[in-house]
This record gives C-alpha cells, sequence and structure tokens, in this order.
C-alpha cells in the first residue's frame, strides 16, 4: 500500500472510530468514554487506536470537535442558505430541531449532555465546552443583530436575548422530548420562537405563518 493509501485508510478509521464515539457519548456521557469502550463496540483493538489517540483526554476533545463539525454541516450550513436576517435566525433554529426530530445522536444532543454533565467539573473538557457554547451564543447573536441592522427585527430588539431565548428553546425541547413527546416538545419549541419573531418583525409576513 502507498503511503497516500495508509493516510487515506487510518483517516477512514479516524472517523469511523469518532462517529461511534459520539453516539456512545450521547448515551453513556463524554466522561464514560474510553478507548477500551470504543474499541469493543467496533471490535478493533485498544492498541491500533493509540495511532491516533494517546488518552482518554485526547479521545475526548476529539469528540467534541467531531461533534462541532457535525453540527455545522447538518445544522448551520444547510441553514445559512436562508436570506440574511431574521429568515436565516428562524432557519437555524428550526433545522436544529430538525437535527433532533431525526434522532441522529441516540442521546437528542451532545454539547446539552455534555455541559450539564462538566458543568462543575474544571478542567480541559469543560474549557473546551465552555468555548463551544461561547461561540455557539455569539452566532446566533450575530444573527440576531444582523435581522435588527438590516430592518427586520424592529429597532431596540435585544440580540443577545434573543439568542438566548433561541438556545433555551432548543436545550429545553431535545431535554423535555423523551419524557413528555417529541411532537409536543418539538412543536411548541417551534411555535413559541415564531411567536416571538412574529412579534418583533416588521414585516412578520416574510417569517412562515403562525398555524
Amino acid at each position: 500500500m502507498t503511503q497516500d493509501g495508509r493516510l487515506i485508510r487510518g483517516e477512514r478509521t479516524r472517523t469511523a472510530v469518532l462517529d461511534r464515539a459520539l453516539l456512545l457519548a450521547t448515551v453513556a456521557g463524554l466522561d464514560g468514554l474510553s478507548l477500551s469502550q470504543v474499541a469493543e463496540a467496533l471490535e478493533v483493538s485498544k492498541s491500533g487506536l493509540f495511532a491516533h489517540w494517546r488518552s482518554k483526554e485526547a479521545l475526548q476533545l476529539a469528540v467534541v470537535d467531531h461533534a462541532r463539525r457535525q453540527f455545522v454541516d447538518q445544522v448551520i450550513r444547510p441553514a445559512l442558505r436562508a436570506p440574511r436576517g431574521v429568515r436565516r435566525l428562524w432557519a437555524v433554529h428550526d433545522a436544529r430541531l430538525a437535527f433532533y426530530e431525526a434522532e441522529v445522536l441516540p442521546g437528542g444532543c451532545f454539547f446539552a449532555n455534555a455541559n450539564f454533565e462538566y458543568n462543575a467539573r474544571p478542567g480541559v473538557i469543560r474549557d473546551r465546552l465552555a468555548a463551544e457554547l461561547a461561540d455557539w451564543m455569539t452566532f446566533l447573536t450575530g444573527l440576531a443583530a444582523e435581522a435588527v441592522e438590516l430592518g427586520e427585527l424592529r429597532a431596540g430588539a435585544d440580540p443577545a436575548g434573543i439568542a438566548y431565548e433561541t438556545e433555551a428553546l432548543g436545550v429545553c425541547a431535545v431535554m423535555h422530548a423523551p419524557v413528555l413527546g417529541r411532537d409536543v416538545t418539538f412543536g411548541r419549541a417551534r411555535r413559541a420562537l415564531l411567536e416571538h419573531l412574529h412579534a418583533l418583525a416588521t414585516d412578520p409576513t416574510i417569517l412562515p405563518e403562525l398555524t
């Protein structure tokens, strides 16, 4: 096998491991991940995984990065096709809920679960998760601010407040869905933000209708 062939094979193995580790982390918790657990799930040798990650912490950080890439690919990039402004903010919320509804991850939301798990546990993992959350909130706030600047949300609307409400609805929906029912929770999370955006919009007709 050529050097390029070995690199491609190694990258495929790495991706397969991270895919499985991400699924496991949403069920067993990020702290519950271990090289042994992932190796057993994939039916590969633990020693083979050491070529990619030399410690449990290194694997955990790689899973956080992998979860971010997945979220960007399946939620953010598709939503960014919507027009700039309030429609793009709505599209991100809608795409996020659709991602949860599709049950791509068995535990619902990797980042919500991991943040709850590590909130009171200082260290490298918590710092990385905190940075991811800060980036996400900055992104949502930026979308809301852009909608205000374009005149699609009324002057004086609070972008940071809108971002907080959007995030709260997403987390609440994915956490409540297994207990209270998917149709109810995701439907309410959509309607709640849509009602709020309709109330703030200078032209509500550019948004989906309230039903």
